[in-house]
């Protein structure tokens, strides 16, 4: 294993040299073999040869051998091009992975740390953080996962380099006729041979017995080709659909077990589950007659039952759905795959008699991991692939009945078939684990970017955006139906991301600008929208979502007044400042009533859990920002001090214990948020005031007319609150 400082250290020149050295070999071969340049070559050779009246045994062995002797010397120019092009990709990654690694090590040392040679992080010394300034705990975590990934790309360099070389010289009486065309080339090669042996390994069957090494070696060989297609074509093609099935059931529910097995098995079937799901969701995209021919089968055998090899234990044998869908619950399935497959899932189990539940086998890993039910696999799977979510749900063909299916709760929908479980008394139906799997597929449908990363967001297409419309109109008019959902915390996400079209719709007349389409809110009942924010609200994690991103819009607004060229008078500053105030002070206030609503009279959630959620969105404040569509340069620059100043402004205002406030009357409360909220509002416009050279007493003018529409707002809100429990009608 490579080091920081052997990479760091490493001393190119020589394998320059070699680079150097092969190509003129290369060149001086490929005349010996062809002839370049008009003398004798192995191709003339072989003519004569062929063309020569050989005579008794010569006719045969004499003949054989020079025809044999000249075709080595094509062979020889194709070895010495495959040993240059791996050397000269080796040369090529080992430059770029030392210069990364010279990159992390110089960010490292302006923050203050260290980075060890196995590519941790820590702290200089106190001397120097004294002097400088300690690195934060998410600079120890960011350099520690910067360093470990540059050294692992260059050991996996290292190892591919060194194993082709191995393979290119490995016959001693004559050279390979094996073209690599590359240091990736030679990977795909590697790849394919090693899936070959796992296949005769999983062939030879009994893989249920696989010790824990073995186990162990199969999942490092899943590792290391996770960026490798060709590796999980060639296993799931040798494997074929139904051995691929029979493989995971058999090693994840031995016969006669139902599934139990120890801690230590269990936590290692978790991460080959996972990184099998990785290889076969690389496998399907790619495009390939025998991999076309595996996903129309494993689609077949969705709906038949795998049989189990006899044992003691009876249990039911599972479903291709049950089992293949455990292993769609990480990384991309092609999109094509996920409509065909998804649409037969459902019709199978629409199919399925009434009070009917999947299989009790355990398919998952490690055994804590929720619920089996295929469906809630495969919304996982959509997931993490946002062009196959939309289509699915909202622009696909049969994305009307998908939805009426999986979202909707009339006759016929699968909320309907849990609300029938919890009647005859199933409590354990797996809803939880259903909604919180939906929700990621909603959320990626909406964002264009699998739920779980951190990838630079995507401008929001027309597609997307009227998806957004859509939600919130479904659930804004039946918000009972998000009571207690798990579905919160995602549509808090859906929120955040959407935050300049909320603000937006909520504005009137006064335009906001989004990040491309406008989910064009303001079209929907008013009472919808703030309906659809109440409920979405009451989940601690996504009350601090939506917090975070109102906040960072908010100021992100008004910096753009402050910042806008061609100037306006007190009076059309302090107008335009509190028209940007207003839809960020009433998103606040129906957040307040959210919250108090969870914590005074439903008493499903306590405070702290609140401030946790508002801690732990904070990436919200930034991402929002990067959200926006500022053409000011000044606000574009600065959103790395604007969301910290908003993240914090979050924590400062909105986090409290109102505990000790439990007997009194809940406006207590409400009255604190609404002076919470007046306070953000006025600091986030002062700040932006003075920072665009306004004096102290003119930020001081604008901040306090902006508090006053704040408090303005929150009270409209409240009122509009109170009012639909007093007798208030929507829309008035």
């Amino acid at each position: 294993m490579l080091t920081v400082q052997d990479l760091l250290g490493l001393r190119l020149g020589k394998l320059a040299s070699a680079v150097d050295d092969w190509e003129v070999m290369v060149r001086r071969l490929g005349r010996l073999a062809t002839g370049g340049g008009g003398g004798d070559s192995a191709a003339l050779l072989e003519r004569k040869a062929e063309l020569a009246d050989w005579k008794g045994v010569n006719a045969t062995v004499g003949k054989a051998f020079v025809v044999r002797t000249a075709a080595e010397f094509d062979d020889a120019v194709t070895s010495a091009q495959s040993v240059l092009a791996v050397l000269q990709g080796a040369l090529k990654a080992f430059t770029r992975h030392k210069d990364e690694m010279q990159r992390v090590a110089d960010s490292a040392a302006r923050r203050n740390i260290r980075i060890t040679p196995a590519g941790g992080a820590e702290a200089r010394s106190p001397q120097d953080a004294a002097k400088d300034g300690a690195p934060t705990q998410m600079d120890l975590v960011a350099t520690t996962r910067d360093a470990t990934r540059v050294l692992r790309e260059a050991d996996e360099t290292d190892r591919v380099a060194e194993r082709a070389l191995r393979e290119l010289a490995r016959g001693r009486h004559d050279f390979s006729d094996v073209r690599v065309n590359s240091l990736d080339h030679a990977k795909d090669l590697q790849g394919r041979a090693d899936a070959d042996r796992w296949a005769k390994e999983v062939a030879k069957g009994g893989v249920d017995g696989w010790s824990d090494k073995k186990l162990k070696s199969f999942n490092d060989t899943l590792g290391r080709y996770q960026d490798t297609p060709a590796f999980g074509e060639r296993l799931a093609t040798r494997l074929g659909a139904e051995g691929t099935l029979r493989f995971w059931r058999d090693l994840a529910a031995p016969a006669g077990t139902m599934g139990v097995v120890g801690p230590d098995r269990a936590g290692i079937l978790g991460a080959v589950q996972d990184s099998l799901s990785l290889t076969l969701a690389g496998a399907t995209r790619v495009d390939s007659p025998e991999m076309d021919a595996w996903k129309k089968d494993m689609i077949e055998a969705g709906g038949k039952r795998l049989p189990v090899a006899p044992g003691p234990g009876g249990a039911t044998p599972p479903f291709g759905f049950e089992v293949m869908t455990s292993l769609m619950q990480k990384g991309k399935f092609e999109t094509k795959f996920l409509q065909d497959y998804g649409g037969k899932l459902l019709e199978h189990e629409r199919g399925l008699p009434p009070f009917t539940s999947w299989g009790t086998e355990n398919l998952n890993y490690p055994p804590d991991r929720p619920s089996s039910d295929p469906v809630s696999g495969f919304l996982e799977s959509l997931g993490h692939n946002p062009e196959a979510s939309l289509e699915f749900l909202h622009t696909g063909s049969g994305a009307e009945s998908n939805w009426d299916y999986l979202v909707g709760h009339e006759d016929g929908s699968r909320n309907l078939r849990f609300s029938a479980l919890d009647v005859v008394g199933l409590t354990d139906t797996g809803r939880d684990q259903y909604e919180t799997s939906l929700g990621h597929a909603l959320e990626s449908a909406a964002t264009r970017t699998p739920y779980d990363t951190d990838a630079p967001p995507r401008p929001h297409s027309d597609a997307s955006a009227s998806f957004v419309n859509r939600l919130v109109d479904h659930y804004g008019s039946n918000p009972e139906i998000l009571d207690d959902s798990k579905l919160r915390g995602s549509l808090g996400n859906i929120t955040a991301e959407y935050m300049r079209d909320f603000q937006d719709g909520m504005n009137g007349e006064r335009e906001i600008r989004t990040y491309g389409s406008n989910a064009n809110l303001g079209s929907l009942p008013p009472y919808h929208v703030r309906d659809f924010l109440g409920a979405v609200g009451t989940d601690p994690g996504a009350y601090g979502a939506v917090l975070n991103a109102q906040q960072s819009t908010t100021t992100q607004l008004v910096h753009e007044t402050f910042q806008n060229p061609d100037g306006l008078s007190r009076e059309k500053v302090d107008t335009d400042v509190n028209n940007k105030v207003a839809p960020g002070a009433e998103i606040a206030g129906i957040m307040a009533e959210a919250r108090t609503r969870a914590v005074y009279d439903d008493r499903i959630a306590a405070d702290q859990e609140f401030n946790s959620g508002i801690d732990t969105a904070g990436k919200w404040a930034e991402r929002t920002l990067r959200l926006g569509v500022s053409d000011v340069p000044y606000v574009n620059e600065a959103v790395g001090w604007i969301a910290e100043d908003a993240r914090e402004s979050v924590v400062d205002k909105y986090s409290r214990d109102s505990s000790g406030d439990a007997a009194q009357d809940r406006r207590v409360f409400l009255g604190g948020q609404r002076e919470s909220s007046a306070d953000a509002t006025y600091d986030a416009v002062y700040s932006a005031a003075r920072q665009h050279g306004q004096s102290p007493s003119d930020a001081a003018v604008v901040a306090d007319s902006a508090r006053r529409s704040t408090v303005l707002q929150y009270e409209i809100s409240g009122r509009r609150e109170v009012g639909k429990v007093d007798g208030w009608v929507p829309g008035a």
